[in-house]
């Protein structure tokens, strides 16, 4: 490994009949991280999965982003904070917020901003990649 290379963990998905497409998600919890890769890598998609904001936005990964799914509340950075910075650079990425955390006040704020979808954990599969498609729909591939 390069030491001039900071550390990052993360893992990218792909299923065997790939698409060019590239969801980014991000969240603290691994099993929501697995769940949300796997379905999204089932429809086709290449997915990147990060356990947080901020190394998302040390990767570089955000460039040939399609659709951002982040969890609203994490460690450090959170999921408002990491679609602001996210949009400085790439301000047509759509972004579906996640939230373990019922917060009508958030939830109403977050659309009112602009975020594409927002989902309560837990959310069906299918909600999920309905969200997904129709974020992808409104995004030119890159």
């Amino acid at each position: 490994m390069d030491s001039a290379q900071p550390f990052s963990y993360h893992q990218i998905w792909k299923s065997s009949d790939v698409t060019n497409r590239v969801v980014v998600a991000v969240d603290d919890d691994f099993r929501v991280r697995d769940s949300i890769a796997r379905l999204a890598a089932s429809a086709g998609l290449e997915v990147v999965v990060f356990p947080s904001a901020e190394e998302v936005l040390l990767s570089g990964v955000l460039a040939r982003a399609d659709c951002l799914i982040t969890d609203v509340r994490m460690p450090g950075m959170d999921g408002l904070e990491l679609r602001r910075q996210a949009l400085t650079g790439y301000p047509k990425l759509p972004v579906i917020m996640i939230s373990a955390h019922v917060d009508e006040a958030v939830r109403q704020r977050s659309l009112k901003e602009g975020v594409f979808e927002f989902l309560y954990k837990p959310f069906d599969g299918e909600e999920l990649l309905r969200a997904i498609q129709k974020a992808l729909e409104q995004t030119p591939e890159q």
